[in-house]
């Protein structure tokens, strides 16, 4: 599986006792840029490499949550806990 996206080890945040690292895109994927910031992830299982899910901004992802498929997490949403964003969803 080629990865769409890596963790920034120099770009992260302490939210709630969570380590959440900021994420680069690698590829150039629906409407992302490769080379572009997004959001915060705890770990890669927050955020799938297939589809063109996405986690923008300020928004963070952390737990067991996971956001697949070609849903979009935007702004300084939270999506934690058992959580599964997936399918076309928007957050």
């Amino acid at each position: 599986m080629n990865k769409k996206y890596e963790l920034l080890v120099d770009d992260t945040i302490t939210f709630l006792d969570w380590k959440l690292f900021r994420i680069k895109a690698l590829i150039s994927f629906g409407s992302v840029e490769a080379g572009e910031l997004g959001g915060y992830v705890a770990k890669e299982g927050n955020l799938s490499h297939d589809g063109d899910a996405w986690v923008y901004g300020d928004a963070r992802v952390y737990g067991n949550a996971e956001v697949s498929c070609d849903a979009e997490v935007y702004g300084d949403a939270e999506v934690y806990g058992n959580a599964r964003v997936y399918g076309d969803a928007r957050v």
